[in-house]
């Protein structure tokens, strides 16, 4: 699950985010976004949902928001991950993409076909409200870098100074709006391919693209099944009144 499908449901709850009493609402989109970041940073950097919960009970609000959108990171991306219609179609694109890709040289098409199944669906749910995005950007826009950085480093075994620095860029780069256009999100997919160290994409990928597209809106309803769902939370917030 990539940024806007994990953030949908809370831009969509009214006064959540940005509404009055809402302080903390960006942060809890922080830390929905924390697991990605760090992907993009750091892979070294984890932050776990039973380390997170040790902060629930933080006298910040804003620490408590970020822990608990780690946590519903986690959650959500395991019930995604399991959805019939992502196992089916990260499966088909996979075996589809064997034929664009060069394997001799490395290239993972189970990799990329993983990955074009949740861009595709952020660029779905963007197309279906186009503000959503101006919202999510603008929330980010509310947050002090330091503090989240200063959660992750409470969270991971790992210290990390590359948050504070991360924030603005993605505020500032705005990608996800490049999704919607087959050529923008091939530039950014071979962004990716250059950061795990895999091959570049092809331009001839550009062919596939939009029927890869049309079977991810068509299958939407499916992937977003569990969007609704809460993690356990009185769970973790046992974590964090039993935790030293």
């Amino acid at each position: 699950m990539n940024y806007l499908a994990h953030a949908r449901r809370h831009l969509l709850t009214p006064g959540k985010i940005t509404g009055p009493g809402a302080e903390a609402g960006p942060y809890f989109l922080a830390g929905v976004a924390l697991p990605d970041w760090l992907s993009i940073i750091d892979r070294k950097v984890r932050t776990r949902s039973e380390s997170a919960a040790k902060l629930l009970s933080d006298s910040d609000p804003r620490v408590v928001a970020v822990a608990r959108g780690i946590i519903q990171h986690h959650f959500d991306d395991r019930w995604f991950h399991q959805t019939e219609e992502f196992l089916i179609l990260s499966s088909r694109f996979a075996v589809e993409l064997r034929q664009y890709l060069d394997i001799e040289q490395g290239a993972q098409p189970g990799f990329v076909g993983h990955i074009l199944v949740e861009l595709l669906l952020d660029a779905t749910l963007t197309a279906e409200q186009p503000d959503l995005l101006d919202q999510y950007y603008a929330a980010m826009d509310l947050l002090d870098p330091e503090c989240v950085e200063n959660v992750v480093n409470r969270v991971s075994k790992t210290p990390t100074s590359l948050v504070r620095p991360l924030i603005p860029r993605f505020i500032r780069e705005r990608f996800l709006y490049d999704y919607a256009e087959d050529a923008k999100l091939l530039w950014r997919l071979n962004h990716v391919m250059k950061r795990v160290g895999l091959p570049q994409l092809p331009e001839s990928l550009l062919n596939w693209l939009p029927t890869a597209r049309e079977r991810v809106t068509h299958a939407r309803d499916g992937l977003m099944s569990g969007q609704h769902e809460d993690p356990p939370w009185d769970h973790w917030s046992n974590q964090s009144t039993t935790s030293p």
